[in-house]
């Protein structure tokens, strides 16, 4: 069974860093793309970065673009989330998802990790 696993979380003030990893593990077939979501006390779940692993792609919501970079550790099937710069409304629950078919799109992902909590202070 596929799982993921989230950690790296934190609370931080305004303009700190933190790295999120997710850690894949019980799949045979290739993982065609890594998602990373967050969702904010009382708003909807939100894509906002994933890394296509077929082309080593990325894409980025217009908000973290330029801070959140993905990058990826095939030896150790972990997919990291490098965030600088944070900001108030980064505060959220982050999940990662992974998708083994389709491009990327948030209805490809259908597998999820339980999350990890970022708490940005100002």
């Amino acid at each position: 069974q596929v799982q993921l696993v989230e950690s790296g979380g934190g609370s931080v003030q305004a303009g700190g860093s933190l790295r999120l990893s997710c850690a894949a593990s019980g799949y045979s077939q290739s993982i065609s793309c890594m998602g990373w979501f967050r969702q904010a006390p009382g708003k909807e779940r939100e894509w906002f970065a994933h890394f296509y692993t077929d082309s080593g792609s990325t894409l980025y919501t217009d908000s973290v673009k330029g801070r959140f970079t993905i990058s990826q550790d095939n030896g150790k099937n972990t997919v990291y989330l490098q965030m600088n710069n944070l900001k108030p409304e980064d505060t959220a629950m982050y999940h990662c998802a992974a998708a083994f078919r389709g491009t990327c799109a948030p209805s490809d992902f259908a597998y999820w990790g339980q999350g990890t909590q970022v708490t940005v202070s100002s």
